[in-house]
């Protein structure tokens, strides 16, 4: 046994070191191709943020399937993770409306223009005449045989308002505020913008302005192929939500999949229409319900006066499990120590496969708080057998394994129950759009996942060390004084 608890304890130190050392500072860590910034992320309401409540904008009546509402939820969410912000929150909320909360968020208008389009690409038939970047034009809009997918979400022969403010590109300042027709001619879409593979950003050689480069997937190579070939020196506008952002002439064929699109744009807005691009059109049209821009609900002076109590409570807690339990409790509360690196290391680097990391809110705080309480009222389950066993007169060995063998079955039991209660809590959180309960079951339910480690395994390891160390050590030092008392006899009595 002792090689193994050598084993066990290397194994504890050398976990606690690196825990440590990654839970008090902020990094990069790069092993090979793998990189993760490891740092702890604040969530709306201790760094302040943007949230968003997008509300389907259909005719009263329209049944919205869950898929598409679900898939409008996918696009946003992977336009905002282009946006690079930490820990966006992107939730359906019934059964046609999506939230979106952006955490730290510097610029929100930029940030609603990316995600609030419906991101509808249209390659229009402009004629002889170049159209007006800026205008907002009526075309025949998707059809079948103009897109690459083959599915129509939307299909209207003129503009209808989606989202207000309208994430458009305008020459003047980049955001139109109105979807009115300036153009009452319709006109027919050649190609729509389901059928590009790839949209980046790239700078012109001669003029050194930001354009869009794109190449075609599927059967767009030969749509955009033929109605090239078929008007050289005519013009082929290009237009996002109804309204034209480039409007250049056909020089010579284009039979190879790839373009460029030019306009007067900037860097921001260059950057922002490829991501729309990229990402594809929303399967169903969102206008902005509400727009909160949201304050650290603390300040950063509340937040230092939180840690102190939290500080204060966790020093009164440990002077207890000292004074009381003594050497076991010395040993629990460097158990807790490691149990607060190993918990503070998940919620900077996450769980592979499962989360990247947690975002830290005032809830969530409290569920990290519930679950150290949780892990010190196995500590406690544990050394109270412990004491009993001794005071039967069991030896030292012997009552230290029978301490956690029977305190086990309560710990266990009580875990779990908390971990349902917990999974319940995410599930709800998800389901209906309460981050804040969602946030809370995540705390608690990895709190409770590595106290169960730090309470048995870890102590466990600790108290055993002890013993091989010091097999002699006054049962003082265990909380029971140094005589135990011996388990009574009985003799008959005589007749």
């Amino acid at each position: 046994m002792r090689q193994r608890t050598f084993i066990s304890l290397a194994l504890i130190i050398l976990l606690a070191i690196v825990c440590g050392w990654l839970a008090l500072s902020n990094r990069t860590i790069s092993i090979g191709s793998f990189t993760r910034e490891v740092k702890v992320h604040l969530g709306l309401d201790l760094q302040g943020g943007l949230r968003v409540l997008l509300q389907a904008d259909v005719p009263p009546g329209t049944t919205i399937e869950r898929d598409q509402i679900n898939v409008a939820k996918t696009i946003i969410e992977k336009r905002v993770n282009a946006l690079g912000v930490v820990e966006p929150l992107i939730q359906v909320q019934g059964n046609n409306r999506i939230v979106v909360e952006l955490p730290g968020i510097e610029n929100p208008d930029e940030a609603i223009k990316v995600f609030g389009g419906t991101g509808l690409l249209e390659f229009v038939d402009a004629g002889n005449t170049p159209l007006t970047e800026g205008e907002t034009i009526a075309t025949t809009g998707p059809s079948p045989s103009n897109s690459c997918s083959g599915v129509v979400a939307q299909s209207s022969p003129t503009p209808t308002p989606t989202i207000a403010p309208s994430s458009t590109i305008s020459p003047t300042n980049g955001i139109t505020q109105t979807n009115a027709i300036t153009n009452t001619q319709v006109y027919t879409t050649v190609m729509t913008g389901d059928c590009l593979e790839t949209a980046s950003v790239v700078f012109n050689q001669s003029t050194n302005r930001p354009e869009i480069s794109f190449t075609l997937k599927g059967n767009g190579v030969k749509i955009f192929g033929d109605h090239t070939t078929a008007n050289v020196g005519k013009y082929l506008a290009i237009a996002l939500d109804k309204q034209v952002i480039s409007s250049p002439s056909i020089n010579s064929p284009i039979t190879t999949g790839s373009g460029v699109i030019q306009g007067s744009f900037t860097v921001p807005e260059a950057n922002n229409l490829a991501v729309q691009l990229k990402f594809g059109s929303l399967p169903i049209p969102l206008r902005i319900e509400t727009t909160t821009n949201i304050g650290p609900t603390l300040g950063q002076d509340s937040v230092n006066r939180s840690i102190i109590a939290g500080a204060i409570g966790v020093f009164i807690v440990a002077l207890f499990m000292i004074l009381y339990y003594r050497l076991p409790g010395v040993l629990a509360v460097i158990a807790l120590t490691i149990y607060g690196f190993i918990v503070f290391t998940i919620y900077k680097i996450g769980v592979p496969g499962l989360f990247d990391f947690v975002t830290l809110t005032l809830p969530g705080i409290a569920g990290f708080i519930l679950s150290l309480g949780v892990a010190v009222d196995g500590n406690i389950l544990i050394f109270e057998r412990m004491k009993e066993e001794l005071r039967e007169g069991r030896p030292l060995a012997l009552a230290i394994e029978s301490g956690f063998d029977r305190a086990w079955p309560s710990i266990r039991d009580s875990n779990i129950s908390t971990l349902i209660t917990s999974a319940i809590l995410l599930w709800f959180g998800s389901n209906f759009g309460a981050s804040v309960v969602a946030g809370f079951a995540i705390t608690l339910m990895i709190g409770v996942v590595i106290g169960l480690f730090t309470s048995v395994f870890v102590t466990r390891t600790f108290l055993r060390f002890i013993l091989d160390v010091m097999p002699n050590i006054s049962l003082w030092w265990y909380g029971v004084g140094s005589t135990p008392r011996r388990e009574k006899s009985y003799a008959p009595t005589a007749e």
